[in-house]
Parts: structure tokens; sequence; C-alpha cells
């Protein structure tokens, strides 16, 4: 659920980038970072860890400019991809908006994807929210290896609620921009719902 500041007529919007880890999706959020100029985003926070990049949550909050009067922000966050972090995946989770989904294309990356599937749904579960009830976009990244899964099997394992998927090569920008503006069109029609 977006944040409504009434006095400053803001809403904040959360988008979380959830995968396996070191499937792209720190990658995702420090193309998007590079792309921006600087006067429409803020820093990014990024922290590593010894086995992943990130061990909490990049932030990057994106104006989007306003809507029916309302100023929106944009706040996009990836989750710790290691399992010991779980606590901090559900943390992140709470209150996201829109859920891009970063499932690693490389063939031995079947099972950590399926595993973080299965992780997230469960992390949703915990705080009460059905993944049908969140704008939900799947990224399948990696898509420039030697090696790659075929594109069927990858959408017949993991998006079985046929929403919205893209090919994506995050550490080159392929599809990125298409993917956060399709997560964005989504938080937006469901914003516009509450402002009108």
């Amino acid at each position: 659920m977006p944040l409504l500041n009434h006095s400053k007529r803001e809403i904040n919007c959360k988008i979380v980038y959830y995968g396996p880890g070191l499937s792209g999706k720190t990658t995702n959020l420090q193309w998007i970072h590079s792309q921006i100029a600087p006067d429409k985003r803020s820093e990014m926070v990024s922290m590593a860890t010894q086995t992943d990049r990130t061990l909490f949550f990049d932030m990057l909050p994106l104006d989007l400019g306003d809507v029916n009067g309302w100023k929106m922000r944009l706040s996009l966050y990836t989750v710790p991809g290691q399992v010991e972090y779980n606590a901090s995946r559900k943390l992140i989770l709470n209150g996201a908006d829109a859920i891009v989904f970063v499932a690693d294309s490389d063939v031995e990356r079947v099972a950590e994807n399926l595993e973080s599937l299965k992780n997230l749904e469960s992390n949703l579960q915990s705080i009460n929210v059905a993944l049908t009830d969140v704008p939900f976009i799947i990224q399948y990244n990696k898509r420039d290896l030697a090696h790659t899964q075929p594109i069927e099997d990858m959408e017949r394992d993991l998006n079985t609620l046929k929403v919205p998927a893209f090919e994506t090569i995050a550490s080159q920008g392929a599809n990125v921009f298409s993917t956060l503006r399709t997560a964005s069109k989504l938080v937006l029609a469901n914003i516009s719902k509450l402002v009108t």
C-alpha cells in the first residue's frame, strides 16, 4: 500500500526486486541509478557481504512528477539473496507496491530460482499478502550467458500466474527500464484509484 502524505500531497511507492543471490537484483538498480539524472534520484545505499552483494537493501527514490496534483516518489529495493537473511527479506517485502522477481537464466540455477520464488510466496503469506494481490513482474536475467535455460522452460516453471515477463541482461541495461516502466504503470494504476 503506497504511503500518502496529505500535508505534502506526496505518494511514496515501493518496488521490491526479489530473487536468488547474484541473479542481478543489485545490477538492475545500479543500471537504473546510472542512467537517471542526478536531480531526479538520490544516492543509492548498498551494503555488501562476503557471499553476496546486498545485505539489506538498495534504496533508490525516483521522482515521477505528479498525478492528479500528488507528487509521486518511487523507491526501489532489493532483498538479500542469501537464505540466512530471510528476516530482512520479510521486512523489505512489507508494504511493497510491486515486486520484480529476477530469475537467473543460467542452466545451473533452476533450483535456486524455484526455491526463491517459493520463499517469496511464503514470506508474503507470513505478512498476510498473496502474490496475486501485488503487481508482479518477472525478469529472466543473464540471457547473454552461453548456457541459458530455454525461455519456454522458465515461463512454465516460474510464470504460472502469466504476469508480464522480460528477457534481460541487467549488466548491459537490456530491458531493465522496460521492466521498471511496467512495474511503475501497474503501481500507478492502483494509486490512481486512491487519489481521484
